[in-house]
């Protein structure tokens, strides 16, 4: 068990990267200032609901307490939780009313192979139901890996975020977001360790931690962080 990963050790990074000078904003924010943000430290701030959904009300905490925003990106079909419960729900709306960005946690390729119906047309329909539900305008999606084998990240190989109404999706390259390609990504993605990428570049065997990242000055972080990787006691609460 790495002890890494608990609220209080990621509060204390996050008031690090303050204290360093860094201004933490949304992805929506780097797509609307990403030509003014030049000379500027910046770390832009991306979480995703994978699993435990009630876990991201102690993170909404620490962003309340320091003052800081995230994007955060919302599946709808999964199988560990229900975006549409009444707790969840409650979640999300605290999430809008403290001023952070939702997005869509899209499988639509796990939907296409599993319901035997067009990737496309089940992007469409999530993106309806979506907001129609939370009452908000989606601007960015995130593709989910799960366990199916399949990359959700491959439709967008043929697509753009635009053909939807998107601003961005989370790894795309165009040139008005670009963020994986532009920046040092630090992710807690493996779950007991990080892992980091140099402007698209997998740095192997380089798990410093977010807080140690810091020190190196990086001008444009790209954060990504999982509601479901931190605790207060063990990873099992």
């Amino acid at each position: 068990m790495n002890k890494e990963f608990t609220y209080k050790n990621l509060k204390k990074s996050y008031q690090k990267a303050i204290d360093l000078g860094y201004e933490i904003i949304t992805c929506e924010d780097y797509y609307h200032r990403k030509k003014s943000l030049d000379n500027k430290k910046i770390i832009v701030n991306r979480i995703d609901i994978d699993i435990y959904f009630k876990r991201t009300d102690e993170l909404l905490s620490i962003f309340n307490e320091l003052g800081i925003k995230g994007t955060f990106f919302i599946r709808l079909h999964a199988h560990e939780y229900n975006p549409f419960s009444f707790e969840s729900f409650r979640v999300v709306k605290d999430l809008i009313n403290s001023g952070n960005e939702i997005g869509y946690h899209s499988e639509i390729i796990d939907q296409s192979h599993i319901w035997n119906e067009p990737a496309d047309k089940c992007l469409e329909r999530d993106i309806k139901v979506f907001e129609a539900m939370f009452n908000y305008k989606l601007k960015g999606i995130a593709s989910h890996g799960g366990f199916t084998g399949y990359n959700n990240l491959d439709f967008w190989k043929s697509h753009k975020p635009g053909d939807y109404g998107m601003m961005y999706e989370a790894y795309d390259t165009e040139p008005s977001f670009n963020l994986f390609s532009e920046s040092f990504y630090i992710s807690d993605s493996e779950w007991t360790r990080w892992k980091c990428y140099d402007k698209g570049i997998l740095l192997k065997n380089n798990h410093k931690t977010f807080h140690e990242h810091l020190e190196d000055n990086h001008s444009l972080i790209y954060l990504l962080i999982h509601s479901d990787t931190y605790f207060k006691n063990h990873p099992y609460e």
